[in-house]
């Protein structure tokens, strides 16, 4: 794969920028979708912490979408040839500049590293992508996410088993990934990847057991669960690594557990008792 990453790396530091307006129906509907009995914001109040992903949604043509539902690559994006693509974790920081409800928002991208790993499942690439998030106060976000590109399923192949998840949650939320629920987060997110919603594409082609639970679903919901438990401060960064999927056949578990230093511990109990994502939150 030496050679193929050596073309992808060409890469590396391809930028675009991208203007949105903080319009105020993506942040009722997730309140609805999220169904927490929470007041509609107004115009002028700030978004929580990652509501920025109601914004900046990618557009690309249906005709220029990959199998996977997904933007082709070639773009933006690196043309890496492994089919499976998947969120891995991010990694944020929170600027004293909130962006507020009625902004005009600005997200400035840059592919800042593409690395190659052999694995149990096969061959995989790393994708890291660097956006900075601007509002009328200025820098309010800066986040690095990363995707994995993966080999094709394998006969036979299954998940392996996980790290248990901690026993000792200071606080827990129980979320059922019904259909409608990942409809709803894919039509906030405008999320054509068919995982979330193509059961026959996801068991058959993909090989998984049944609709993936969107990763950064439950980063967010982590990260509410996290700033709801102490609402009197405010965070100042967080950072998730995705170690498993999670599928909507069983209920799972958002929980978080408060350290001595004042920082949060988040995970994803998945249905089995696995530790299917892991989260720190730091507050000021």
């Amino acid at each position: 794969m030496s050679d193929d990453l050596a073309t992808w790396r060409q890469w590396i530091g391809r930028g675009e920028t991208r203007e949105d307006l903080a319009a105020p129906f993506p942040p009722h509907a997730l309140i609805q979708t999220f169904d927490t009995g929470d007041a509609r914001l107004k115009t002028g109040d700030a978004l929580p912490p990652l509501w920025h992903w109601l914004y900046f949604l990618d557009t690309t043509p249906r005709s220029k979408l990959g199998p996977d539902g997904l933007p082709g690559r070639g773009d933006f994006m690196p043309p890496v040839s492994l089919p499976r693509r998947m969120w891995a974790g991010s990694r944020f920081t929170f600027h004293d500049a909130p962006l507020k409800l009625g902004d005009t928002l600005r997200r400035e991208s840059a592919i800042t590293a593409i690395e190659g790993k052999s694995g149990s499942t096969g061959e995989m690439v790393f994708v890291t992508v660097r956006h900075r998030v601007f509002g009328a106060a200025g820098l309010a976000v800066e986040e690095e996410i990363d995707g994995v590109y993966r080999e094709a399923a394998k006969p036979g192949e299954t998940q392996k088993a996980g790290r248990p998840a901690p026993t000792d949650p200071t606080w827990s939320k129980t979320i059922t990934p019904d259909p409608v629920l990942l409809f709803r987060f894919s039509a906030l997110t405008f999320n054509p990847h068919r995982i979330h919603y193509d059961q026959p594409y996801t068991t058959t082609t993909e090989g998984y057991p049944g609709l993936i639970v969107h990763g950064p679903l439950m980063c967010l919901l982590q990260v509410e669960l996290a700033r709801r438990s102490v609402p009197d401060r405010k965070m100042k960064s967080f950072a998730l690594r995705a170690l498993a999927p999670v599928y909507d056949r069983a209920p799972f578990d958002v929980q978080a557990r408060r350290e001595a230093d004042g920082s949060l511990t988040t995970w994803i109990r998945s249905p089995d008792g696995a530790m299917a994502q892991q989260g720190k939150a730091v507050f000021a």
